[in-house]
C-alpha cells in the first residue's frame, strides 16, 4: 500500500512535528525533520500494510532523524526550545507548564511519553516503533511519570488526580 504524499503531509505533519520537537526541542530542526521524513517516504519503494503502518514508519523515521540531528555539531547554535515555547499561545498556563515539563525530561522518557499520550500509541506499538522491548517502554513511562510528578508537584499540588484513562497519566495500560 502506498498513499498520496499530499494526503500524508496534510494528515500527519503535525504529529511528526511534535514527535521531532520532543527529541530536537528546536522548531527549525523539527521542521527540517518533517520535511526530510516525507522526502524519505517519497524515495522509499517500500510497500506498507496499512495507513497505520505508514504513520508508524513516518514517526519512527522522524524520531531517528531527530536523534541524528541533535548529535550533529551545528545543532548547538539553534534557537532554544524555551524561546519557541514563549511564542506558543496556550489556553491555560498549566498547559504550558506541562509541555515544558515533558520537554525537560531525558530524551528516552520524553519520546515515549509523547508517543503514548499525544499520539495515542499503545505500549506494544511504541515498542515496535522504537525497537525496544515492551517492558522498556513501560519502565520509561513509569520513570517519566515519576519525574513529571516531581517537576509538577508544586504547580499542581492543589489539583485532585483525574481518574486514569488512556489520554491521562495512568500507571499501566
Amino acid at each position: 500500500m502506498r498513499l498520496n504524499p499530499e494526503y500524508l503531509v496534510q494528515k500527519y505533519q503535525e504529529n511528526i512535528f511534535r514527535a521531532a520537537m520532543s527529541v530536537c526541542r528546536n522548531p527549525q530542526d523539527a521542521e527540517d525533520v518533517v520535511q526530510n521524513t516525507f522526502v524519505q517516504y517519497l524515495k522509499s519503494d517500500r510497500e506498507f500494510e496499512s495507513e497505520e503502518h505508514i504513520k508508524a514508519w513516518l514517526l519512527r523515521t522522524a524520531v531517528n532523524q531527530s536523534k541524528n540531528m541533535v548529535t550533529a555539531f551545528w545543532h548547538r547554535n539553534k534557537v532554544s526550545w524555551e524561546e519557541y515555547m514563549d511564542s506558543i499561545p496556550f489556553e491555560e498556563p498549566k498547559d504550558q507548564t506541562l509541555v515544558e515539563a515533558v520537554l525537560s525530561l531525558p530524551a528516552g522518557y520524553r519520546i515515549v511519553i509523547h508517543l503514548y499520550y499525544y499520539e495515542d500509541y499503545s505500549v506494544a506499538e511504541i515498542s515496535r516503533i522504537l525497537y525496544i522491548s515492551e517492558s522498556a517502554v513501560r519502565n520509561r513511562l513509569m520513570r517519566g511519570r515519576r519525574k513529571l510528578k516531581e517537576i509538577l508537584k508544586d504547580d499542581w499540588e492543589e489539583e485532585p488526580e483525574p481518574s486514569p484513562s488512556h489520554g491521562q497519566m495512568a500507571t499501566e495500560r
